[in-house]
């Protein structure tokens, strides 16, 4: 029994691979690619619209002269599908979880520790709420882009031309940028709560050394005034710097995100078009690594850059 068992397992993992084999030699041999290589007309069942990409969010309709954009429909999408699968998952919630309340509370549990792991008990609680609610949308917003309805849906958007109603939410740069600037917003909030407003805004405005420094100009010290005149401008002029780099950040994030979402929805374009039918198959699974590393690097970096803000306060608790 056991052997026919594996016989039939073996019989059906061939028939599988011919299957495969077969359709990737229908959709090379008769797509596109192969079509225009062999000098025959592809077949109407594969013909497959050329890839028309659009960088700026395409139109659909207007509200008020606010032009509602299939990015927008994307990330309101995104936002229904959370809110209804969360709200699935703990609408009945019990001591003994069931399936769904388990699957929640273990998305949760291991995000938590995660930040744990990287930020301490401590201020695990501070940070966790919003590096979860960015990683968690993130990767919402990469993994829903790949349904089958997006780009393929299509209406007359308010200019007249055809657009997809449903687009990547993190291929427009507006929805990367709108995280970036809340995420820049979080750590500044960390630091000014950790610290105080004042003791956290002085390190990058760090002027009591050039200030020492001048009031022991007038009282004729010239040996140390120099030196702490000096020493003032660097201060300041580094804590300059340091404001600068906190604002670039904003910068690398958004544009990291969206170079990398805007050229996964390229690539799965392109390849559907040359050769259709499952070669798109494997680039579906980079999608899903990609949309995963860029949630991660994206909330990591604002738990990291929230545990630099917080650091000093925390060393002093130690």
């Amino acid at each position: 029994m056991q052997g026919l068992g594996c016989g039939c397992a073996t019989k059906l993992i061939i028939f599988a691979l011919v299957i495969i084999l077969a359709f990737f030699g229908i959709g090379f041999v008769f797509g596109p690619l192969g079509a225009s290589f062999l000098g025959i007309e592809t077949p109407s069942f594969l013909n497959v619209p050329k890839p028309h990409v659009e960088l700026p969010a395409e139109g659909l309709f207007e509200v008020a002269g606010f032009p509602i954009t299939n990015t927008l429909i994307a990330s309101w999408f995104t936002i229904i599908v959370l809110v209804g699968v969360f709200y699935v998952c703990t609408r009945k919630m019990k001591l003994i979880p069931g399936r769904l309340q388990n699957l929640a509370e273990m998305a949760v549990e291991g995000l938590l520790n995660f930040v744990e792991g990287t930020a301490g008990g401590k201020h695990a609680r501070l940070l966790f709420p919003a590096v979860a609610t960015i990683f968690i949308y993130v990767l919402a917003n990469a993994y829903l882009a790949l349904l089958p309805f997006f780009s393929t849906i299509v209406i007359t958007g308010h200019e007249g031309n055809l657009v997809p109603v449903f687009r990547g939410a993190n291929t427009d740069v507006n929805v990367p940028l709108s995280i970036a600037v809340m995420s820049f917003i979080f750590v500044e909030f960390w630091g000014m709560k950790s610290l105080g407003a004042f003791r956290y805004l002085g390190e990058f405005f760090n002027v009591g050394q050039l200030g020492r420094g001048i009031k022991e100009l007038f009282r004729g010290k010239m040996r140390s005034a120099i030196t702490n005149v000096g020493f003032g401008f660097i201060n300041l002029f580094v804590g300059i710097l340091e404001l600068f780099s906190h604002l670039i950040r904003i910068v690398s994030f958004t544009f990291r995100l969206f170079g990398n979402m805007t050229a996964g929805e390229i690539l799965v374009l392109v390849s559907v078009f040359l050769i259709p039918l499952i070669f798109t198959i494997p680039f579906y699974g980079l999608e899903l690594l990609i949309g995963l590393i860029q949630a991660l690097i994206f909330a990591g970096l604002t738990l990291v850059f929230g545990i630099i803000a917080i650091r000093p306060a925390h060393e002093e608790a130690e």
